[in-house]
């Protein structure tokens, strides 16, 4: 009974991680130039010293999941630039290109 019980649990377990590890295919430096230029492009009207920093910084990033992280620093240029409102409609825009290369979950819009 108890290694029947270790035995179940342990599937499940590994059911779990698995499920946790989609298996996501690596993108290629095609899928990861497009990503940045996108990023790239909200910040196209940008020209402080932070928009430049973060713009070398998007060009290091070798990961979708990297680049990601950069939106809020985007937002916070774009907004001190523009508004809240247009840094929000253009991270939002950014959702589709990162389809597929995030958890659905984190691809949160802003407000």
């Amino acid at each position: 009974m108890k290694t029947r019980l270790i035995a179940t649990l342990t599937r499940l377990l590994n059911a779990m991680q698995a499920s946790n590890q989609k298996s996501r295919k690596k993108p290629s430096l095609e899928d990861l130039l497009a990503i940045r230029q996108a990023l790239l492009d909200c910040l196209a009207d940008c020209d402080s010293t932070t928009a430049q920093q973060l713009r070398h910084k998007i060009g290091q990033i070798q990961t979708p999941q990297d680049l990601w992280l950069l939106r809020n620093d985007a937002y916070q240029i774009i907004s001190q630039r523009h508004n809240q409102t247009l840094a929000a409609e253009r991270i939002n825009a950014l959702i589709v290109r990162f389809q597929g290369w995030i958890d659905a979950k984190q691809l949160v819009r802003i407000g």
